[in-house]
């Protein structure tokens, strides 16, 4: 078996037991970088010389007996978070030039855990877009079938960490931008609970919504980076001053008696057959765990969609209003005046989906269109939030599919934003209620992977993480790998 094929906790094993070193295992992920990468453009910056140097450092802790938690495991983080003299371009032409002057906390927390950074992955412009089409440097393919899309908008770090061009890759969740790739790749994807990992420094996309996460192999993988990259933050104000579990140890815990939900609008839609099947399939297998089953409602469900696509434009439209040419990223070219300067700078460093979206929430926000868009959205959110509150008074995770379907192919929705925004249907009420969420393999239709998703209830990603585990611990669905 090839390095790149352990999982990042058997790599942590062979770290440990000196089987190879940081720097061989580093190596081998840049070598497949070089030869694999441009087939799938999973990557923006590869930062190979920093690379280098820290598993090399790594190493000489290993040697000294010395190693941090972490220690020469090989990752890529998605360009969204701000990484040190190393460019940071959220996907867009406005930041293509952008080095970042300061690390974001969750860099700055994995490196201090001596975490190897491969390099930034490519994403939709702003984290907007649901397959990782919307870059300004180019799409990003699905491993399992190069015509069809990764998911988004952390579709590079899904595609890279699907390709083993990465141990794990870290990602960020708005909408589903974390759960709607990892099942579209094959993959575990965890975003946790609004406020359990800092947003300093990570762009703005929807701050009432962005959350950070991880896409691993295994929830036991995510496990292992989730507990690096938690934890309170005084730099952000939103973050929560609640102590971490160790969430290595609860994936063990007995999921016997686990009460799972299930929302019988969600299994109301045309959900085509084979997520149906896989679903059903994964139901009898918490069934057979030892797991309860119970049909639950959530009346205000159907909203989420809409008051997502008020409420996110409208803090996109808010967060997006600094760039303008003046203090850093794209500028226009001679501009004719301070008006030229701001409008064409604009014109020409966003793309379609982003000027859309900034469009329809400088309208939500406008007078007179205030009170009838964005303050109904704020309500119709708290009857969502409401109906979770109420759902987490019987059972203990809810279970849906991650997605309508397996991937799509590039192109077929591009032209729709509708259709595109349907793939999200499922991911966004947790983003609206702050909860946490799960998506892990749970089957494969015509050579594309389906995913499977749990939601929480505020801070008890442990019992999402042990509940995937408990799953895989029973099937193989995780251990399939694209040939690629």
């Amino acid at each position: 078996m090839e390095l790149n094929e352990f999982t990042l906790k058997e790599q942590l094993d062979g770290l440990r037991d000196s089987s190879f070193s940081s720097t061989e295992l580093t190596q081998d992920y840049l070598k497949r970088i070089k030869a694999k990468d441009p087939s799938i453009n999973s990557y923006i910056t590869v930062t190979e010389e920093l690379a280098l140097k820290q598993a090399k450092k790594a190493d000489d802790r290993y040697n000294k007996g010395q190693a941090l938690a972490l220690d020469g495991i090989p990752i890529a983080h998605k360009d969204i978070f701000c990484t040190e003299d190393v460019l940071t371009t959220c996907g867009s032409k406005m930041l293509s030039n952008f080095k970042a002057p300061y690390s974001s906390t969750v860099v700055s927390k994995l490196f201090d855990e001596g975490v190897v950074m491969l390099g930034k992955t490519n994403m939709d412009e702003f984290a907007m877009g649901s397959s990782n089409e919307t870059s300004f440097f180019g799409e990003v393919k699905n491993p399992w079938n190069l015509d069809y899309v990764p998911g988004g908008s952390s579709g590079g770090s899904a595609a890279c960490v699907s390709a083993r061009l990465a141990s794990a890759a870290t990602a960020t969740d708005t909408g589903g931008s974390i759960r709607q790739p990892a099942a579209l790749c094959g993959l575990t994807g965890i975003k946790p609970t609004y406020g359990r990992v800092s947003r300093y420094g990570m762009i703005a996309f929807a701050s009432s919504l962005d959350q950070g996460g991880v896409l691993t192999r295994t929830a036991e993988d995510a496990a292992i980076l989730l507990a690096s990259m938690s934890g309170h933050d005084p730099k952000d104000s939103t973050s929560l001053n609640i102590e971490v579990p160790n969430y290595t140890e609860e994936i063990g815990n007995n999921i016997s008696g686990l009460k799972i939900g299930l929302p019988k609008e969600f299994f109301n839609q045309e959900i085509p057959d084979h997520v149906r099947k896989s679903t059903e399939e994964a139901i009898e297998v918490y069934k057979d765990l030892g797991a309860e089953i119970e049909e639950i409602s959530f009346p205000n469900i159907d909203l989420s969609l809409p008051v997502y696509y008020v409420l996110a434009p409208a803090e996109c439209s808010a967060n997006l209003s600094r760039y303008d040419g003046v203090r850093y990223g794209y500028r226009c070219e001679e501009p004719k005046n301070l008006e030229d300067l701001y409008m064409r700078t604009r014109d020409e460093g966003f793309g379609p989906e982003v000027k859309r979206r900034i469009l329809i929430g400088t309208y939500a926000l406008s007078a007179g269109y205030y009170d009838a868009y964005y303050l109904k959205a704020q309500k119709c959110r708290r009857l969502i939030a409401n109906d979770f509150t109420e759902a987490f008074k019987s059972v203990d995770v809810i279970l849906s599919p991650t997605t309508p379907g397996t991937s799509f192919k590039a192109g077929e929705k591009i032209n729709d934003p509708i259709d595109m925004y349907l793939q999200d249907i499922f991911t966004i009420p947790a983003n609206l209620a702050g909860l946490p969420g799960i998506s892990f393999p749970c089957g494969n239709h015509n050579g594309l992977p389906l995913g499977l998703q749990l939601v929480g209830n505020s801070l008890e990603e442990g019992k999402l993480l042990s509940a995937a585990h408990h799953f895989q611990t029973v099937t193989n669905w995780h251990k399939e790998l694209p040939e690629f």
